[in-house]
């Protein structure tokens, strides 16, 4: 979960040059609805147009987070079948917008005794399975999470070379209406090692009502959860919890304040005082 990039614009708001350029790619929009869920972009639409529902999400140019939008776009087809196609891109009247194939399905529910919960480790895991990247310039596990440890250079741990999608918010893992999995929102992809997604999920599951030592259970399903050294998981219990204070510091609300509660008891768990 990324933090909310400023005001959210509607589609009602965009320029007409700009909505011109889109409806090049897609004929004539029928309708668009705002998707309130999400915290990575500045506008998310779902399009209903000539051509079928897309996706769209933007950025303005002047952002400081613009750059995003080159790493969804770079990212994206090495992603394939598990994420969104990007479908095509307009860069104009001051913006960056994306058009994602749309995906008919619901956000996960991570609540005990849920039946989404074996999907999820089966998205977990195929991302585990994607090559990351060389020609992807993307963040890297031991500097995103080291500046959160008291010795970064402990973020060693945090190393590899996996694809790791780093945002386990459950409306991030879409269940489809075949009964499949597909993640979407890759602005936050890093490489790191291959536990991590499996690491982050843990937070997320405290967050919806699983005591620390069940939600690590539910990550022990991962394969990857195996290769990772409990020393490290200390490490990155830390550093997620020092994370999730940080972005309250910056965006205060009930949604923040309760994962950084969660990542603490997480850390906990393992001994560690965050």
């Amino acid at each position: 979960m990324g933090t909310r990039q400023g005001l959210r614009h509607e589609w009602a708001d965009l320029p007409d040059d700009l909505v011109s350029a889109v409806v090049a790619h897609t004929g004539p929009i029928e309708r668009a609805d705002a998707v309130p869920a999400g915290y990575s972009s500045q506008l998310a639409s779902t399009l209903d147009t000539a051509n079928g529902p897309v996706f769209v999400k933007g950025m303005r140019l002047d952002h400081p987070n613009s750059g995003t939008q080159d790493v969804e776009a770079a990212i994206a087809p090495h992603l394939t079948p598990l994420a969104p196609k990007v479908l095509w891109r307009v860069v104009a009247e001051g913006w960056d917008l994306l058009g994602f194939e749309h995906i008919a399905g619901r956000g996960a529910s991570y609540a005990p005794g849920s039946p989404d919960l074996p999907l999820v480790v089966d998205g977990i895991t195929a991302v585990g399975r994607i090559a990351c990247p060389e020609s992807v310039r993307i963040k890297k596990a031991r500097t995103r999470w080291g500046r959160f440890l008291d010795y970064p250079a402990d973020a060693a741990a945090f190393a590899g070379d996996a694809l790791v999608h780093s945002d386990m918010n459950p409306g991030n893992l879409l269940l489809t209406v075949t009964g499949g999995v597909r993640m979407v929102d890759w602005p936050l992809v890093t490489r790191g090692a291959a536990w991590i997604d499996a690491a982050c999920w843990v937070v997320w599951l405290v967050y919806s009502g699983h005591p620390p030592h069940a939600a690590e259970q539910w990550a022990s399903r991962v394969p990857s959860w195996a290769d990772a050294d409990p020393d490290a998981l200390d490490l990155f219990a830390v550093a997620q919890t020092r994370y999730w204070q940080a972005i309250v510091d910056a965006h205060t609300n009930r949604v923040t304040m309760a994962l950084r509660t969660a990542a603490s008891r997480w850390a906990l768990h393992r001994g560690m005082w965050p």
